[in-house]
């Protein structure tokens, strides 16, 4: 079989991918509220024949689907989830749907439906006796909120993945994941060989004593002061932490009335660094202050870790496959999408295209959609180049975090990005929610295309598999994953902040 044909059944499917990632951009529901979404793709697996399991690890909207019962056993992830209060019309102007509704301003309902193709097309290669092994989706909820993936871990989702309906329901058959293939929405296409940032996040909540604040300000303590207290002191361990090291905070309650003390005060805080070691001694620091905060306030305080994530652990065997995948697969625009992705860069003040390798700014400036796959250096077949220069963030540490880093620590994680919008368009902006309906499709289509490919590669190529495992191992080296988050913590904790 050729790749051309997995590349078919996903065109052949293109009305009915697209109808799918419309509905999921006109309904769009915030982190683990995703019930439409969710029931949505799975519903659609099963069309295909994919055996589901819903509600894994206690969460109501993450779900598993595997087609197949032998070896070797791949997967890709998907996620649906949006973001609060990005509401946008798919038009080049600034106009919500209903103000204050949510939106999807990281192109999840792209994201979602791009890996169901790949893993629709996977499946059908197997059906067909083309290739012999497995293909699993991931339905990843919540990632805007930071942890969905890591409390699917933490029950052993990717570990445990069942063989069969049966075999789910009793416990008695089940395998780990071998290798993932996954991406996301972006304005430029490239597989990823860097990483990113690790975080913790807390909600710290004092509580004190109210009072009225000009008669009685003796008999009140305020847990107010406790915030600020701790919002003085974060900002002094600036000054005493490693130079990567980022430290955020928002106050989130503040008290209701300047007459009265405030009894309840509270305030997110994140740590973020390039390696899990350094996230964790900073937020003991962290925790540390919180208290001295509350000794100096004569307050009561909380501290409550909410999220936790790892750095990516990359891998280039899977990337490199990615690449050749990349270049094998089409990206065609209409006319329309063209026109739309020209009018929607117009309105982008000052955009960057830092992203893109230096030599190729100009063109991404210049471009309305820069839709060719990213090259480093020029290659051809004669040099010895290899594809390992096909990765503009290859050595970097990227200025984001996800919870794909966790499961890069727990499986073979091939990652990549798509242009789904114009280029410099930042993610979580209107105009990302704007191409995300119609403009985004094209490269919705084109990663499910990546997907299938670099999966369908896994299946057929011993030695490619042999290669993501060992280099997987390698790179973790003698460190063992722990999860971040505490034993007893409770996703649904995450929304009620």
């Amino acid at each position: 079989m050729t790749k051309q044909a997995l590349f078919d059944d996903i065109e052949a499917d293109r009305d009915w991918f697209t109808d799918l990632s419309t509905q999921i951009w006109e309904d769009p529901e915030v982190a683990l509220q995703e019930h439409d979404s969710a029931a949505l793709l799975q519903e659609a697996l099963r069309e295909e024949g994919f055996e589901v399991e819903s509600g894994v690890a206690g969460i109501d909207t993450a779900f598993v689907a595997r087609y197949g019962d032998e070896d070797p056993v791949v997967g890709t992830m998907g996620e649906f989830d949006a973001l609060p209060g990005m509401s946008q019309a798919a038009k080049a102007e600034r106009e919500p749907v209903e103000e204050g509704a949510p939106g999807h301003g990281c192109g999840h309902n792209l994201f979602g439906v791009g890996s169901l193709a790949g893993a629709v097309a996977v499946k059908r290669a197997i059906e067909r006796g083309d290739v012999e092994g497995s293909v699993v989706y991931f339905g990843t909820p919540a990632e805007e909120v930071g942890a969905g993936k890591v409390y699917m871990i933490q029950e052993g989702v990717f570990e445990d993945v069942p063989t069969s309906d049966e075999a789910g329901a009793n416990g008695t058959e089940s395998r780990a994941v071998d290798a993932l293939v996954s991406w996301h929405p972006d304005w430029l296409n490239a597989p990823n060989k860097g990483s990113c940032l690790a975080v913790d996040s807390f909600d710290v909540a004092f509580s004190g004593e109210s009072a009225h604040a000009a008669a009685a300000p003796e008999a009140g303590r305020s847990a107010l002061d406790g915030v600020q207290l701790l919002g003085t002191g974060l900002e002094y361990m600036r000054e005493h932490v490693p130079d990567p090291v980022r430290i955020h905070y928002v106050v989130t309650e503040g008290g209701q009335a300047a007459n009265v003390v405030p009894e309840e005060a509270a305030m997110e805080v994140m740590v973020r660094a390039p390696d899990r070691d350094a996230v964790e001694a900073v937020s003991e620091r962290v925790r540390d202050a919180a208290e001295g905060a509350a000794l100096m306030s004569g307050t009561d305080v909380d501290v409550t870790q909410t999220t936790g994530m790892y750095s990516v652990l990359p891998n280039h065997a899977l990337a490199d496959s990615i690449r050749a995948n990349m270049d094998a697969a089409e990206f065609p625009l209409t006319d329309e999408q063209e026109a739309f992705a020209a009018d929607l860069k117009a309105t982008l003040d000052d955009p960057s295209y830092a992203a893109a390798p230096p030599e190729r700014r100009d063109e991404a400036a210049e471009s309305a959609m820069f839709t060719d796959p990213v090259d480093v250096a020029e290659r051809s077949s004669a040099d010895s180049q290899t594809q390992s220069d096909d990765a503009p963030d290859e050595g970097q540490t990227g200025s984001y975090s996800t919870d794909s880093g966790d499961v890069s620590w727990n499986v073979p994680l091939g990652r990549f990005r798509v242009a789904n919008w114009p280029a410099g368009t930042p993610l979580h902006s209107w105009q990302a929610v704007a191409g995300g309906k119609d403009l985004g499709t094209a490269g919705m289509l084109f990663a499910g295309k990546v997907v299938a490919g670099s999966l369908y590669d896994l299946l057929s190529d011993e030695e490619l598999l042999a290669d993501a495992t060992a280099e997987f191992e390698e790179r973790k080296g003698d460190r063992e994953y722990d999860s971040p988050l505490p034993d007893d913590a409770d996703p649904y904790e995450l929304t009620d902040r």
